[in-house]
């Protein structure tokens, strides 16, 4: 692809008209950005009324919803920068300060992702990321640091981090092309860990970069407690102890979340009262199973 810009903006679009003008509203436009907004089938016509508004941006209309990679994956191919900044769409700078992200990926020719520092979008902005801590071979289990507390400058240096962060991430292109790009296979959630462990495992570095900051409003897609959410959770967890895990550990994984954490979660839901949410928990299970 020949590259005409420094950074391309990429944002995935469904039903979410008024956050993604809100993002597109937070980003300032130079010469050599792009931004791109990916519709993934919303309901109504939104590629159209974005388009509309901002006639200086690029819209890719998808006809099908392809999910959180695959919205993305359209949006890499069609983009033309050196660095590609992956942003939820529910999510906006209040100071745009994106050349960090670029001057700490440039420091250095393994670096191949960074992530900005997350705050929430609500309250008094609580922290949502400054890096992971390493995911438990068995459980599949780690944490976001700083998750939940209040910003008083304790996360300001950067540093490594096993994984990115969906929600805002800045690429080098030349990474992707020798990467491959986000795996489609679990269409929601789990896709960034995977996408790390792919980074790491061809030698590139991740890193937490806190001089910029970008404010989540965080799952106005999908809600807390969505049949979505419980289904593709329960899958994916499934999906992705597959893909990186192997031997022994593997299969003590798949004990875990099927002896443990399935049976944990349906018996919470119910005492919750909660029903709905059972079956496709279930169904997350057996759709893993048909396709082992």
């Amino acid at each position: 692809m020949h590259q005409e810009y420094k950074l391309s903006i990429i944002t995935v679009n469904y039903n979410g008209l008024q956050d993604t003008c809100e993002l597109i509203d937070s980003i300032t436009f130079t010469d050599d950005t792009e931004v791109i907004v990916v519709d993934n089938a919303s309901k109504r016509n939104e590629a159209s009324i974005i388009q509309k508004r901002y006639p200086q941006i690029k819209v890719i209309k998808s006809e099908q919803n392809l999910g959180f990679a695959g919205g993305n994956n359209i949006g890499i191919k069609q983009a033309k920068g050196k660095y590609l900044f992956l942003v939820n769409n529910d999510a906006v700078f209040k100071d745009y300060n994106i050349q960090a992200l670029i001057d700490r990926i440039e420091s250095s020719s393994s670096i191949g992702i960074v992530c900005p520092k997350i705050r929430f979008d609500w309250g008094n902005h609580p922290i949502q990321f400054a890096g992971y801590t390493p995911l438990s071979k068995i459980t599949i289990r780690n944490q976001a640091i700083g998750f939940g507390e209040e910003d008083n400058g304790q996360y300001e240096t950067a540093h490594p981090t096993p994984y990115a962060h969906g929600a805002a991430m800045l690429i080098k292109r030349e990474a992707i092309e020798k990467v491959g790009l986000m795996p489609e296979c679990f269409f929601l959630y789990y896709e960034e860990l995977d996408w790390s462990m792919m980074f790491t495992n061809a030698g590139y570095e991740i890193w937490y970069e806190p001089a910029c900051t970008i404010y989540h409003k965080e799952s106005q897609s999908t809600g807390r407690n969505s049949k979505l959410r419980a289904y593709y959770l329960t899958r994916n967890r499934l999906l992705f102890i597959k893909r990186n895990r192997q031997g022994v550990t593997r299969y003590l994984s798949y004990i875990y979340i099927i002896g443990i954490v399935i049976p944990r979660d349906i018996t919470k839901y119910l005492l919750q009262r909660k029903f709905s949410l059972t079956i496709p928990i279930l169904r997350g299970l057996k759709d893993f199973i048909i396709k082992l």
